[in-house]
């Protein structure tokens, strides 16, 4: 299986960019991985928040196929600790799937057509977490959940 991770804008801080990156390095030792960036909409500010996250989810949804398992990271899904998300990935890689997205949205979240198309919604935390931050968590968390999987001595109960 191939994970992709679905990212709405650039990453703008070079510190998080610096550690994203090493997670990314670190998930491809398992498996096929890649990260997909929609650029931020040109003229934002003088587009409504819902009309944003219908434009953003019409560029998400040109990414995704039809076949293609989609969990959008969204703080009203489900919540896992990290070795019940390991679980879930592992029965995700055991599907006979050919790809999982993982979409992180932009500021204002996922339009009606993006909730709609996923397969599933994971929450990260109760906590209300900048998008730029959710990038770093989702990778250090695939990684921390492959570790958990090979049975590596990464995470701690």
């Amino acid at each position: 299986m191939k994970i992709k991770l679905l990212l709405v804008g650039k990453t703008t801080d070079t510190n998080l960019c610096t550690l994203i990156e090493e997670y990314v390095k670190r998930i491809k030792r398992y498996l096929p991985f890649e990260m997909t960036i929609i650029p931020e909409l040109r003229n934002a500010k003088s587009l409504s928040m819902e009309q944003q996250k219908e434009l953003e989810g019409n560029e998400i949804l040109r990414c995704v196929g039809d076949s293609d398992f989609v969990a959008i990271l969204d703080e009203h899904g489900t919540e896992y600790r990290s070795i019940e998300f390991a679980s879930w990935l592992s029965k995700q890689m055991d599907s006979g799937r050919k790809t999982l997205w993982l979409i992180v949205g932009g500021p204002y979240g996922f339009s009606n057509a993006v909730r709609q198309r996923a397969n599933t919604s994971i929450s990260l935390s109760k906590m209300t977490l900048s998008h730029q931050m959710v990038r770093l968590f989702a990778t250090e968390q695939i990684y921390r959940a492959l570790t958990i999987i090979n049975h590596e001595p990464y995470h701690h109960e």
